[in-house]
């Protein structure tokens, strides 16, 4: 699997929304990416997964530009307002739904079982904006995995839940591993991260 972003922009060359983005995910390691400007992490996960058309640049998968396969294989992670539950939700009812998209089983057994896996089954009935960051980001990044057709992941600004970024980046990379390679996109906080981890290189 070969995710790559060619010099994707959004907005006037001298004004961007998002600045020149150059991305490669593969299979070998999940890759980080920091954007710097307030929209941009949103902006480059949408064209990421083929939500959105840059103005410049292209994106491929495994070497075609054909959007609609792009948007199949690829799953938003907790992209704010796009695809992030809603904070007060209950985790039981984000797993819920998720399940059902998924087109699995999602009734009260699922769920739990779940959840069990997980081993955050104590917070079935709490809103899903509290729970620990690294557990939010393992379940949402477990139930976009589960998704028929879905190849590769972007979580969005993982930072902005606070919490190590080892935890995330251990994630990112358990989920590459285990066959389902992560793009990471955030904003410039990462920047300690990009430059003391082993991950896929990036430019920004």
């Amino acid at each position: 699997m070969r995710l790559e972003l060619d010099g994707v922009a959004v907005g006037e060359a001298a004004t961007p929304a998002l600045p020149r983005l150059d991305v490669v995910l593969t299979d070998g390691a999940p890759a980080v990416v920091a954007v710097g400007t307030e929209r941009g992490p949103v902006l480059a996960s949408l064209i990421a997964a083929g939500r959105m058309r840059p103005d410049r640049g292209s994106v491929r998968l495994d070497g075609s530009a054909d959007e609609e396969a792009l948007r199949r294989a690829v799953a938003l992670v907790d992209t704010p307002v796009v695809a992030e539950p809603p904070a007060t939700v209950r985790v039981a009812a984000v797993v819920a739904e998720e399940l059902h998209f998924a087109g699995l089983r999602n009734g009260r057994r699922a769920v739990t079982g779940l959840l069990d896996d997980l081993g955050i089954a104590h917070w079935h009935r709490a809103p899903i904006g509290d729970l620990p960051p690294a557990d939010r980001l393992r379940l949402l990044l477990t139930l976009a995995a589960a998704r028929p057709g879905v190849r590769a992941l972007v979580l969005t600004s993982p930072e902005r839940h606070g919490g190590a970024s080892a935890e995330w980046l251990a994630l990112a990379r358990s989920f590459t591993l285990a066959g389902t390679p992560v793009l990471v996109i955030g904003g410039h906080a990462l920047d300690p991260v990009l430059r003391t981890a082993d991950v896929a290189p990036a430019l920004a």
